[in-house]
């Protein structure tokens, strides 16, 4: 099949780490692949160059921007593109838009996330209208679907649920080695807990809800640090927070990286605060590297962490439960330990790459059968 995916860009992020794997895996598989950017091309569009899969940035412009249409729907048909797969919102309806009149025989939609973003009204309206053309809409956890359905913004008959999934033997569990490289790195002695974080600083990963919380925390354990991996536009508000509760020594921002799984494997806990969420592709990093994991039970975290079993599920907005959550495993470095065995186990089952990509591989070929009655 000529696969063609449509995204925003390829900069850091969860859809885009999805987005990225998926390609590359339909290209071992046999297909021909490319990835089509609304925008730029962005900060991970190397990793399909140098594999040979051509991206197209399209330099959309604000509003209406009919060269950016133009390349988009030049791109989609100088690959004689038989799937257009593509995610969240505005990358479907731009998308959808450029391919009129064109021999494209199924379109098919990820939505990564719950729709839960701000100022999304007239977005979802032009969704909704895009949604005529559309073959199959695909949400990545079984909340996203009934947050969707209940919402009105998805059709019944035609949303189906595919989880993301990961390369999990790329990722090594946490070792004792790799805990001693991190500290060393950091300038941090043994007795250091290092809790972890993964996600762009943003409102909606709440990270000065875990400030708050990792307060609690370091006021009883003065050794704990928190580190935040990412970047994003809160950045100096975080900062702050951290300073108005006492920690600002004691929580370090990393940035953004490009060795996170070598960050996570000197970790001994892993922490998602969400306000929402998807389909997390920080929580199945965490489970790939064996980690205990505290997450906030919104969007499909549950679906991914068992409380009591690979982690603990904690409300979102609540730092008083999530530090206590995060004293119970630092208390209780057994019961931590098991937690990290149990998620390796569970990700490595129901997490995978290659369970996700045949999941689609399936769905594309339904599509195919249906075109043809």
């Amino acid at each position: 099949m000529n696969i063609t995916h449509v995204v925003e860009n390829l900069n850091r992020g969860g859809l885009e780490r999805m987005v990225l794997d998926l390609v590359q895996l339909q290209q071992r598989q046999g297909h021909q692949c490319q990835v089509v950017c609304l925008y730029e091309t962005g900060s991970l569009a190397h990793e399909l160059d140098v594999v040979g899969i051509p991206v197209v940035a399209c330099h959309k412009g604000r509003g209406i921007d009919l060269r950016a249409l133009a390349r988009a729907r030049w791109a989609i048909d100088r690959h004689d593109t038989d799937v257009l797969h593509t995610h969240n919102a505005m990358a479907h309806y731009q998308a959808v838009l450029a391919s009129c009149g064109l021999d494209v025989l199924r379109i098919l939609n990820t939505r990564h996330g719950m729709g839960a973003g701000q100022h999304t009204g007239r977005k979802e309206w032009l969704y909704r209208r895009a949604l005529s053309r559309t073959d199959l809409v695909v949400t990545v956890c079984e909340a996203a679907k009934r947050n969707g359905l209940s919402r009105g913004l998805l059709p019944q008959a035609t949303t189906r649920v595919v989880p993301n999934g990961i390369a999990v033997d790329r990722f090594a569990p946490a070792s004792a080695p790799m805990r001693q490289r991190l500290l060393q790195m950091l300038g941090l002695d043994e007795r250091a807990f290092l809790v972890g974080n993964v996600g762009r600083l943003n409102w909606t990963k709440d990270q000065a809800g875990l400030i708050r919380a990792f307060g609690q925390l370091h006021r009883q354990h003065p050794h704990a640090v928190l580190l935040l991996i990412g970047d994003g536009e809160l950045r100096a508000d975080l900062e702050r927070c951290a300073e108005q509760e006492g920690v600002l020594g004691a929580v370090r921002f990393l940035g953004d990286r490009n060795d996170v799984r070598e960050l996570l494997q000197g970790l001994d806990l892993f922490v998602l605060s969400s306000a929402s969420e998807g389909y997390s592709m920080a929580l199945l990093e965490a489970c790939a590297v064996a980690l205990p994991i505290i997450a906030t039970d919104v969007g499909g975290n549950g679906e991914i962490v068992q409380s009591g079993r690979t982690g603990q599920l904690v409300p979102a907005g609540d730092p008083d439960a999530l530090a206590e959550a995060m004293l119970l495993l630092l208390r209780e470095p057994l019961r931590a330990s098991a937690y990290g065995r149990a998620a390796r186990d569970w990700v490595e089952k129901h997490g995978s790459l290659e369970a996700m990509a045949d999941r689609y591989e399936r769905l594309y070929q339904a599509m195919e059968y249906a075109s043809c009655d």
